[in-house]
C-alpha cells in the first residue's frame, strides 16, 4: 500500500521519488530484517515464557510481517501523503494486528466462539455464576438445583504468600441437598501456561461437562476448584516454588485447606484429584507424585515430562533461580523414584494422536500395557507422547496405576475439553463420588500381541539425592506403559 507520490503527487518528481524510496525502504525493513526481527523476536518472547504446543503456523508470521510493513509505511510515508492514503495506511495497521490475533487464536484454540471471546474481553459472567449470599440462601432452603453453581472465591495466601488472582469453585447440585453438605470429593483444575482461572470454564467447557455428568448421577459430581497457578496471564510457573512465585505452596497449602474448611469437602487424599492441560498436565502429575498424602489421582492432558520453560539450563535458571537441586525436587521422574513405592495413586494420561496406532503388550511385570506406535510430531510437537509413556512406565514400576489414552486432536483447548469429558467418569468414580461406579482405566485387560523388548522401568534407581536425571532418561520413549 503506497503512500508516497508517483505521477499524481503534487510535489512532483523528486519528492515523489523520495517518498517511493521511503516506502520501498519500509517494505524492505518489514519484509526483510524487520520481518525476521518480528518472527525472531516473537519466537524469543514465546520461548522466554515457556510456551508449549504446536509450532506457530506460517500465516501468523505472514501477518506479523504485514503488520510491521503497514506500520513502517505509516511512519515513513506520512509526510506529504494525501489524506485518504493516510487513512488507508492507518486502517491497515489494526486490520493486520487483528489478523495476527485471529491467527494466534486458530493456533491455540483459546476462544472457540464469538460469545466466548466477548465474555472474555468484557469479563462477562461465567456460566452458572453466582455469589456467596445466593449460595447460602440456597443451602438454607435445602434447594434441589437442576445445575451446579460457579462461585468466585478469594483464597487467602497466608502459607504461600503467592499473589494470585480470583479463583473459582463449582458446587454440584447434590452439595445443596443437605445442611451440612455431604463430604464430596474435589478436583483441582489447572490450565495452560497462558491462562486465567476461568479458562477451563470459558474455553474448556468444563461447566457443561460437569453439569451434564451431575444430571445423569442424581446431582452428584465432584466439586471443582479452578485455581490460579501463575498469578498472571503470561507468568509460567509450572506449579513449582521459585522466583516466579510459590505456586506449589499455594495449591497445596492454601487451596486445599480452604476447600476443606469452607465447603466441607473430604480431607481424605482418596477423594482429591487434579486435572490439567499442557502446563497444567505437568502440574497434575508433579503435585500428585510429590504429595500422595494430599492427592490420589490425576488426569494429565498433553503435559510435559517435567517442569519446562525450554532447555534444562533455561528451566533451572528461570524457574529455580539456578538451583539444580530444587529442579530435581520438582522433576516427577526423580520424585517417583525417590518415593520408592506408591499405594492408591492413579493416573490418566491423555495425548493427541492417531488412536489406531495403539498396540497391547504383556510386559515383564505381567500387567497389561498400551504402547504407542510411531511418534506423532504434528500432534505432539514437544514430545508429549514420549513424556506420557515414560512417566507412566516409571510410575507403574513404583506402584502408580496408570494408562495412556490416545485420541484424535492436537495440542489445543478443544482437545483438552474432550479429554476432560472422556476422563471424568473414571475420575469421579475413582475419587468416590456417591452413586458413581468405579470403572477401570483403559487397557486393563492384558492382551498379547507381539513380544516386546525387556526395558528397565527405573532408569536412574541409583541417582544420588539432589541430582536431576539426565534428559535421555527422563523423556525417553518407552516401548510400553502400564495400565490398571
Amino acid at each position: 500500500m503506497a503512500i508516497g507520490g508517483g505521477a499524481g503527487d503534487h510535489r512532483g518528481g523528486a519528492g515523489g521519488r523520495d517518498r517511493l524510496a521511503l516506502a520501498a525502504l519500509a517494505a524492505a525493513v518489514a519484509a526483510g530484517d524487520g520481518g525476521q526481527w518480528d518472527c525472531g523476536g516473537g519466537n524469543w518472547y514465546l520461548g522466554s515464557l515457556g510456551v508449549a504446543g504446536d509450532p506457530a503456523p506460517p500465516l501468523l508470521w505472514v501477518w506479523i510481517t504485514a503488520a510491521g510493513l503497514a506500520t513502517g509505511v505509516v511512519v515513513l510515508g506520512w509526510r506529504g501523503a494525501r489524506w485518504w492514503r493516510r487513512g488507508a495506511a492507518v486502517l491497515a495497521v489494526p486490520l493486520c494486528v487483528l489478523r495476527v490475533v485471529l491467527a494466534v487464536n486458530v493456533w491455540v484454540g483459546y476462544l472457540p466462539t464469538v460469545d466466548t471471546a466477548w465474555n472474555q474481553l468484557t469479563a462477562g459472567p461465567l456460566p452458572d455464576q453466582t455469589d456467596r449470599a445466593a449460595v447460602t440462601r440456597r443451602q438454607l432452603a435445602d434447594a434441589r438445583l437442576a445445575n451446579g453453581v460457579v462461585l468466585p472465591v478469594s483464597i487467602p495466601a497466608d502459607a504461600s504468600k503467592f499473589a494470585h488472582r480470583r479463583e473459582l469453585v463449582y458446587l454440584p447440585p447434590a452439595w445443596f441437598a443437605s445442611s451440612p453438605p455431604p463430604r464430596l470429593p474435589t478436583v483441582m483444575m489447572i490450565g495452560a501456561d497462558f491462562n486465567t482461572p476461568a479458562d477451563w470454564l470459558r474455553t474448556g467447557h468444563a461447566i457443561h461437562t460437569i453439569d451434564d455428568f451431575a444430571s445423569t448421577h442424581h446431582g452428584y459430581a465432584p466439586l471443582l476448584v479452578f485455581v490460579d497457578a501463575t498469578r498472571a496471564f503470561d507468568n509460567d510457573t509450572e506449579c513449582v516454588n521459585g522466583p516466579r512465585g510459590n505456586a506449589a505452596g499455594h495449591l497445596t497449602k492454601d487451596v486445599v485447606p480452604y476447600m476443606i474448611s469452607n465447603f466441607s469437602v473430604s480431607a481424605d487424599p482418596a477423594n482429591w484429584g487434579i486435572v490439567g492441560f499442557s502446563m497444567g498436565g505437568t502440574c497434575a502429575v508433579d503435585l500428585t507424585v510429590m504429595h500422595p498424602d494430599i492427592f490420589s489421582a490425576f488426569v494429565d492432558i498433553a503435559g510435559d515430562a517435567g517442569p519446562n520453560t525450554g532447555t534444562r539450563s533455561h528451566t533451572i535458571a528461570t524457574l529455580f533461580g539456578g538451583n539444580a537441586n530444587a529442579y530435581a525436587a520438582f522433576d516427577p521422574t526423580t520424585a517417583i523414584i525417590r518415593h520408592r513405592r506408591y499405594g492408591g495413586v492413579y493416573g490418566w494420561f491423555d495425548i493427541p494422536g492417531a488412536s489406531h496406532a495403539q498396540h497391547r503388550y504383556i510386559t515383564a511385570a505381567g500387567i497389561g500395557a498400551v504402547a504407542l506406535g510411531a511418534h506423532d510430531p504434528v500432534a505432539n510437537p514437544e514430545g508429549q507422547d514420549f513424556a506420557a509413556n515414560s512417566l507412566c512406565t516409571v510410575g507403574s514400576a513404583h506402584g502408580i496405576r496408570c494408562a495412556v489414552v490416545t485420541q484424535p486432536g492436537r495440542h489445543d483447548w478443544p482437545f483438552a475439553a474432550q479429554a476432560f469429558a472422556d476422563a471424568l467418569p473414571w475420575l469421579a468414580g475413582r475419587l468416590g463420588t456417591p452413586g458413581v461406579p468405579r470403572v477401570p482405566l483403559p487397557g486393563l485387560k492384558p492382551e498379547l500381541v507381539s513380544p516386546t523388548p525387556k526395558a528397565s522401568a527405573t532408569p536412574a534407581a541409583h541417582t544420588p539425592e539432589g541430582t536431576p536425571l539426565p534428559d535421555n532418561q527422563r523423556t525417553q520413549q518407552s516401548t510400553f506403559q502400564f495400565s490398571r
